[in-house]
C-alpha cells in the first residue's frame, strides 16, 4: 500500500481511464460477437481472453498521444488553466470515441465482408457514388448501433469528469515522481503497443497463432486491423469489363478439380521450395556450368518445366502463391498486405477434409516472414522451425539452422506424420549472406557470385534430404514437387532481362515411377501448384485459385506484378503491361543479351493477351477488396 501512496495520482487516474477503454472495447466485442454468433463457432472463455490482450495492444497504440499530453509533468499553473483541460477532455474522448467506433461499425459491416475492415475500405466507400446513396438507409436501419455509439459518448464524457474529480481534486508539485511515473507509462504503452517482448511488432496475422482461422475476426478489433494496415497501398476497383460476370468468359478463378487417376488415392505430397535456386546456376536448364550436380539429376527423373515462372520476386510473395494459389498483384506482399486476413480455402485446409495430416518445416527463426502464422491461418496442422530444432550449435548465425541439417532432420521428422500427408520444407542456407560453413568449402563449387557456392550447399543438403527419405517407409507413395521461391540476384547480363525476371525450376517426381518423366514446354507458375496436386491426388472438388492444372492444356499462362507493371506469359511471350494496355511485348524464349520489342507486328495476339489479363487484374481486385476468394457455387 505504501507503493500505491508514491505513486502520483495523475499516473493513477491515467492507468484507471486506460483500463475503462479497454473494458469498453471488450463490451464492443461482445455486441460483435452476439449481432455474428452464427459465424463464430466453440467460442470459448480464452478466445476473448486473445480479444483482450489485442485490446490491450490497440489501447496502447490509441492512447499514446494522450497519455504523452496528458501524464506530462507541467507547472501546476498550466495544468490548470482551462484550455488544459479541454484538451485532456477532447483528446481521451476523441480517441476512446473512435475505439468504439470502429468497433461497431463492425457489427453490420462484417456481414459483408466476413473480415474486420482495414484502410482499404476507403477506397470502397470512395468507389462511386454507394455510400452517399446508402447513408440514409445505413443510419434508417442501424440506428441502434447509433444508440450505442450515443451512450457510449455520454459514458466517456462521464467517466473521465469523474476519475479527473475523484484523483485530481487537489493537483501535485511536478515532481521527480510526476516525470519517473511519466517515462515509466510511456514506455510501458509502447511496450504494450508493440505486443511484448517480440521480434516484429505484433501483426493482424499473428491473431492465427493464437486461435483458429474462423475466429480471427472475433479476438481482433477493428482500430487495430485499421492501423496495422494504414501505410499498406490498397488495391483500387477497375472496370474494364462491365460485370465481373463478363470477365468470366477470358478467366474464372472459381475452378472444380479432375481426377486423372494416375496415383494411387491417398498418395502422400512433399513440396520443396528451393530458396533462390535460380536456373541460371542449374546445369539442366542451361547446359553450361552446374552448381547443382544432385538437383540437375533429380529433374532427369521427373516431369521437369522448361517454362516455369514464379508469381513474385520475394520469398515471402511464393508461400500464398504455391499453397493458396493467390499470387501477390499489388505493391505489398499478400502476407503483409490489408487483405491477408480473407477468408481462404489453403491447400492443407482443404487436403485436411480429406484426411490428410499437414505441417511446413523452416529452418529459419520462428517468425521470419510471418510464415509461422501464415502457415497456421491456410490450415496447417504443425509448423516447425528453428524453435523446435533440437541443436542450436546448426545455426548459421544469421537466418537459422544450416541445410544440410535441417534437411535430412525434416526427412525425419515427417515419418511422424500420420499418412496420407501434406508436408512442405521450405530451404534457408541459399539466402543472403551465402554462408557456407567452414568443413563445406573444399565440397562446394565455387563460382563468380558469392551464391554460387552456397547454391552448390543447397544441392549438397538437397541430397542429404533424399538420402534420408528414401530411408523412410512413405517415400516409394509420396510425389515431390520442387520448385525455386523466387529468382535471386545475379550480375549476369541476361539473367537480369526481364524475360529471365521470374523463370525457376520446378518439376514433379515420383520415385515409384508412376508419373511420366520428361521435359515439358508448357507454361506452368507457383500458383498451378496448387490445383495440380488436386488433380493428381484424385480429389474431386469445388475450389479457388489463380491458377491452373498444369495438366489443363488449354488454360497455360503465367502472371506476376512488380512496381505497377503486370508479367504476363503466354505461348512463348511476354507482355509488359501497366496503366489499361500492354507496353511492351518480348520473346521469353530467345536467348538473345538484348531484348526486342515485338509489339508493333503482334498487336492481333497482344489484343488477346490484354483481353485475359484485364479479366485477371479485375476479378483479383474485386475478390480480395471483398474478402470473396473462397468457391461458391
Amino acid at each position: 500500500m505504501a507503493f500505491l501512496g508514491s505513486i502520483p495520482n495523475r499516473i493513477k487516474a491515467f492507468w484507471l481511464q486506460f483500463a475503462f477503454v479497454v473494458v469498453l472495447m471488450t463490451i464492443t466485442r461482445v455486441i460483435f460477437h452476439v449481432f455474428n454468433a452464427t459465424a463464430f463457432n466453440g467460442v470459448t472463455t480464452y478466445d476473448y481472453l486473445v480479444g483482450f490482450w489485442f485490446d490491450c495492444v490497440t489501447a496502447s497504440l490509441f492512447m499514446l498521444p494522450f497519455a504523452a499530453f496528458y501524464l506530462l509533468p507541467l507547472p501546476i499553473r498550466l495544468v490548470e488553466k482551462k484550455w488544459v483541460k479541454i484538451v485532456h477532455g477532447s483528446l481521451y474522448t476523441l480517441t476512446v470515441l473512435i475505439l468504439i467506433g470502429l468497433n461497431l461499425m463492425d457489427v453490420e459491416y462484417f456481414h459483408f465482408t466476413s473480415k474486420r475492415s482495414t484502410i482499404d475500405l476507403l477506397a470502397i466507400l470512395s468507389a462511386g457514388s454507394d455510400f452517399k446513396q446508402l447513408i440514409t438507409t445505413f443510419i434508417k436501419d442501424f440506428w441502434y448501433l447509433i444508440l450505442f455509439f450515443a451512450l457510449g459518448f455520454w459514458i466517456i464524457v462521464k467517466f473521465f469528469s469523474r476519475t479527473n474529480k475523484q484523483f485530481l481534486q487537489s493537483q501535485e508539485k511536478a515532481g521527480v515522481s510526476s516525470l519517473i511515473g511519466f517515462l515509466i507509462s510511456i514506455g510501458l504503452l509502447i511496450f504494450i503497443g508493440r505486443g511484448g517482448f517480440v521480434f516484429k511488432p505484433v501483426n493482424v496475422l499473428d491473431a492465427s497463432r493464437f486461435v483458429s482461422s474462423s475466429k480471427t475476426a472475433l479476438v481482433l478489433n477493428t482500430p487495430f486491423t485499421m492501423v496495422k494496415s494504414i501505410g499498406n497501398e490498397g488495391l483500387k476497383e477497375v472496370n474494364f469489363y462491365a460485370s465481373i460476370e463478363e470477365t468470366e468468359k477470358y478467366f474464372n478463378p472459381i475452378k472444380e478439380s479432375k481426377p486423372l487417376n494416375i496415383l494411387p488415392d491417398k498418395t502422400n505430397v512433399v513440396i520443396l521450395i528451393l530458396e533462390s535456386f535460380g536456373k541460371e546456376f542449374i546445369g539442366y536448364y542451361n547446359g553450361g556450368k552446374t552448381y547443382t550436380p544432385f538437383l540437375d539429376s533429380l529433374l532427369s527423373e521427373s516431369l521437369a518445366f522448361d517454362a516455369a515462372f514464379a508469381n513474385g520476386k520475394k520469398s515471402i510473395e511464393a508461400v500464398p502463391s504455391i499453397f493458396a494459389s493467390i499470387p501477390s498483384l499489388l505493391d505489398n506482399p499478400y502476407i503483409s498486405s490489408q487483405y491477408n486476413s480473407n477468408r481462404v480455402v489453403g491447400l492443407p485446409e482443404l487436403l485436411k477434409q480429406f484426411g490428410y495430416e499437414t505441417a511446413f518445416y523452416h529452418g529459419a527463426t520462428n517468425g521470419s516472414m510471418r510464415f509461422d502464422s501464415f502457415a497456421k491461418y491456410i490450415g496447417f496442422d504443425h509448423y516447425v522451425g528453428k524453435n523446435e530444432y533440437p541443436n542450436q550449435q546448426h545455426s548459421d548465425k544469421t537466418w537459422g539452422i544450416l541445410d544440410e541439417y535441417f534437411n535430412p532432420w525434416t526427412a525425419k521428422q515427417i515419418t511422424k506424420l500420420k499418412e496420407p500427408f501434406l508436408a512442405s520444407l521450405f530451404t534457408l542456407s541459399s539466402h543472403h549472406p551465402f554462408f557456407v560453413p567452414g568443413h563445406r568449402q573444399k565440397e562446394v563449387i565455387q563460382g563468380d557470385q558469392p551464391l554460387c557456392a552456397s547454391i552448390s550447399y543447397g544441392d549438397l543438403s538437397l541430397r542429404l534430404f533424399f538420402e534420408e527419405a528414401k530411408k523412410q517407409p512413405w517415400y516409394d507413395y509420396t510425389i515431390f514437387i520442387l520448385c525455386a521461391d523466387h529468382t535471386p540476384g545475379t550480375v549476369t547480363p541476361f539473367y537480369n532481362l526481364q524475360t529471365q525476371l521470374y523463370q525457376i525450376p520446378m518439376a514433379i517426381y515420383h520415385p515409384g515411377g508412376k508419373l511420366e518423366k520428361g521435359r515439358s514446354s508448357e507454361v506452368v507458375q507457383q500458383i498451378d501448384i496448387y490445383p495440380t496436386i488436386l488433380d493428381l491426388l484424385n480429389v474431386k472438388t469445388l475450389y479457388y485459385s489463380f491458377g491452373n492444372s498444369i495438366f489443363d492444356k488449354t488454360d497455360r499462362f503465367s502472371v506476376s506484378y512488380l512496381e505497377g507493371n503486370y508479367f504476363f506469359v503466354e505461348n512463348d511471350k511476354l507482355m509488359i503491361f501497366s496503366g489499361i494496355q500492354a507496353r511492351n511485348l518480348y520473346d521469353y524464349t530467345s536467348r538473345n543479351q538484348a531484348l526486342v520489342d515485338i509489339l508493333d507486328r503482334n498487336r492481333s495476339q497482344v489484343s488477346l493477351y490484354e483481353k485475359r489479363l484485364k479479366a485477371i487484374i479485375q476479378r483479383y481486385n474485386h475478390d480480395l477488396i471483398r474478402n470473396k476468394t473462397i468457391a461458391v457455387k
